[in-house]
């Protein structure tokens, strides 16, 4: 209770964003968060592998209608987060500076580079077909043509060590594609995560797009790797020992895996992260005389 006020803190409960809405663990579950100098700074939700299947369902709902929606409109939604994460900038350096003990100078750094990347990826959205797609020649009278398409379901397993540009730099690429996507958020900093949730909520983000989880890194990637409707795996925030086994079990249904690496999330990201999710469509057809 403040002195001054009389009045009462009034604490942030988060949760977990699974198809466009905010539940708590199905499980009831909570964890401790803390600052990078033991300080508490939130309960988060531990999520279950219930709820994991929850968010796979939600995104497979979500998959025909963003998928479908025109790359033009996938790239205005996109820069409309992009907007609505500027007018909340402030929240989230205070809350990426606390995550990763970084100073207040550093964290707006983090901060202002994820927003630039969002509004980067945003741009690609009606552009990715130029560079993966393709005139194919072919020996008849035919046209060939090759155009990318998105894989379906992706589980994304957040970067540790990168709370809000790590995150922003595995989600964005996946969703402005047309894939729907799975996230588990750093385990000992998902605070970031839990907030961009807030903002994709009242975004024009459709619903069960972006589902994100927080809780035990391992105890939630064992079940999305296994799981027969996810279509494929980045494995950014899992550490060696637990990627290889996320491999084999992603095996079972010819999962597309995408192997961690140590990026420097800072640097100019490319469009590896953006064809990477991306299936190839040929189709032929007979030209007219």
């Amino acid at each position: 209770m403040s002195e001054l006020t009389g009045r009462l803190a009034v604490f942030k409960t988060y949760k977990l964003y699974v198809g466009g809405k905010f539940p708590r663990s199905e499980s009831g579950r909570v964890y401790e968060v803390t600052d990078s100098k033991g300080t508490w700074l939130a309960h988060a939700p531990l999520a279950s592998r219930k709820d994991a299947r929850d968010a796979v369902v939600a995104a497979r709902k979500a998959f025909g209608g963003w998928s479908g929606a025109t790359a033009y409109n996938r790239g205005q939604i996109l820069y409309r987060v992009a907007e609505m994460l500027e007018s909340r900038r402030d929240q989230f350096v205070a809350e990426v500076a606390a995550a990763e003990g970084l100073s207040k100078a550093k964290a707006a750094a983090q901060v202002d580079a994820a927003i630039d990347r969002w509004v980067w990826y945003a741009g690609w959205s009606d552009k990715v077909a130029q560079i993966a797609g393709a005139a194919n020649p072919v020996a008849g009278p035919y046209f060939n043509l090759s155009s990318p398409e998105p894989t379906g379901v992706v589980a994304v397993l957040a970067p540790q060590d990168s709370s809000f540009l790590g995150l922003v730099s595995v989600i964005a690429p996946a969703i402005v594609t047309g894939n729907t996507v799975v996230v588990v958020a750093a385990e000992d900093a998902p605070l970031p995560a839990l907030s961009l949730a807030e903002v994709l909520a009242t975004s024009d983000l459709p619903g069960g797009v972006v589902n994100l989880l927080s809780g035990r890194t391992a105890e939630l990637a064992a079940p999305l790797a296994a799981h027969q409707d996810v279509n494929a795996i980045d494995l950014a925030g899992a550490d060696a020992d637990l990627a290889k086994d996320l491999e084999i079990a992603a095996a079972d249904n010819l999962k597309r895996v995408l192997r961690p690496t140590p990026p420097n999330w800072s640097a100019d990201p490319g469009t590896a992260r953006l064809l990477t999710f991306l299936e190839t469509k040929t189709v032929w057809h007979p030209k007219g005389t």
